[in-house]
């Protein structure tokens, strides 16, 4: 008798995209580092989702979806032939150099999918639901805080060990400048503006370039090759 074929979800057609990617590149490619990082959290909120413990799991869903959906096309094989957003840029152009570290490829990930994916997924969460930003604060607050505990887990595995990272090495002080609450939080306004420009889209779509561009230019600083 054949088996009934299995349903995938929204989370799990991305989760299987990211597995896909992560079998495909070299372990030390600096988009590899970071997709494993970013299926490990997105694997947490499916188990999340799965437990009961959002409040509207349909909005915690779609927003998910819609926020993996961002980085994938994003890095999507250059034989697209899409220009990817500025955000990612520098790390897919340095994805392969010898002197950025593995932490800085992981955090260049997450500058570029926090600072701009973010918000442009939460404007298309509340397009998709038929609802305003306030109604997805909740989700967005909890995504968040796995995002926080994931960055924390980041730096203390790929963190050089104390006899390595000492108080001169420049990775100490690059990585000091870069805030993951600070940026979701900037993401969180960046949504609420984007919605309230949505009725002017010539200035809206300014914003989201400006946006990208910045959040390309700290991405830029967080890969600064450093010496060993």
């Amino acid at each position: 008798m054949a088996q009934p074929e299995q349903v995938l979800t929204p989370v799990d057609r991305v989760v299987s995209r990211m597995r896909a990617l992560d079998a495909a590149l070299p372990e030390r490619d600096g988009v590899a580092v970071f997709n494993r990082v970013y299926l490990a959290v997105t694997e947490e909120v499916d188990r999340h989702i799965d437990a009961g413990r959002f409040a509207d799991p349909r909005a915690a869903i779609t927003l998910d979806e819609l926020f993996a959906r961002r980085y994938l096309d994003a890095v999507a094989p250059a034989s697209d032939d899409r220009r990817p957003p500025a955000c990612w840029s520098p790390l897919l152009q340095f994805r392969r150099h010898p002197g950025v570290r593995p932490l800085q490829f992981a955090l260049a990930g997450i500058n570029a999918h926090i600072g701009h994916d973010l918000a442009l997924a939460v404007v298309d969460s509340c397009r998709t639901l038929g609802c305003e930003p306030v109604q997805l604060e909740d989700e967005f607050d909890q995504v968040g805080e796995m995002l926080v505990a994931l960055e924390e887990r980041i730096r203390e595995e790929l963190m050089p060990g104390p006899d390595v990272l000492q108080l001169a090495d420049p990775l100490t002080h690059l990585l000091g400048a870069w805030s993951l609450e600070r940026a979701r939080d900037a993401a969180w306004t960046a949504a609420r503006a984007l919605w309230a420009l949505r009725h002017l889209p010539d200035v809206a779509e300014e914003f989201t370039v400006r946006l990208d561009r910045a959040v390309g230019f700290a991405g830029r600083i967080l890969l600064t090759p450093l010496p060993d």
